[in-house]
């Protein structure tokens, strides 16, 4: 895996000291930490990512009844 160096300026001092203190709660540095956040970050799909994905899925058809049935069905546990 290849690593590049990101620098991100004009932090806010009030967020970069929030930032610290949970990084020093979790004995990670401060690197650390925000490189963490921003691979949590990279490996999530968005709203947008799943909404495309859905709709390049094959529609299901189903009927209303059928869907009632489903959910009345789970009801009678």
């Amino acid at each position: 895996m290849t690593k590049e160096i990101l620098q991100v300026r004009d932090v806010d001092a009030a967020d970069l000291a929030i930032l610290r203190d949970r990084a020093t709660k979790e004995g990670k540095s401060l690197s650390a930490y925000v490189r963490d956040l921003l691979h949590d970050e990279a490996t999530q799909m968005t709203n947008a990512e799943v909404i495309a994905q859905i709709a390049d899925e094959e529609p299901i058809e189903v009927s209303l009844d059928e869907i009632r049935s489903y959910i009345e069905k789970d009801r009678s546990w």
